[in-house]
């Protein structure tokens, strides 16, 4: 009974699963409700432009680090050679 009992819990999730992740396709990459990708998502020269100023803050102390505030996560960096 508890095995009949786990498979319909795991497939319950798994349902869940598959229906969140087609409708967060439909909403936001099919974009059934309209509108449109912002540039500033989209365009990969803006987003290399934002972390190069991002990167030109200045710093008082410590090694500088990668500003990333989608992720959350800081890195050090290391020097580029220009």
């Amino acid at each position: 009974m508890a095995a009949n009992m786990a498979a319909k819990i795991t497939g319950a999730i798994a349902g869940a699963f598959a229906i969140s992740y087609a409708c967060d396709y439909l909403v936001a990459d099919k974009k059934i409700f309209g509108g449109t990708t912002p540039s500033t998502v989209s365009n990969k020269k803006w987003n290399e432009e934002t972390d190069k100023k991002l990167q030109a803050w200045p710093r008082v102390a410590g090694p500088p680090v990668v500003m990333n505030p989608i992720r959350r996560q800081n890195f050090i960096v290391k020097a580029q050679p220009e």
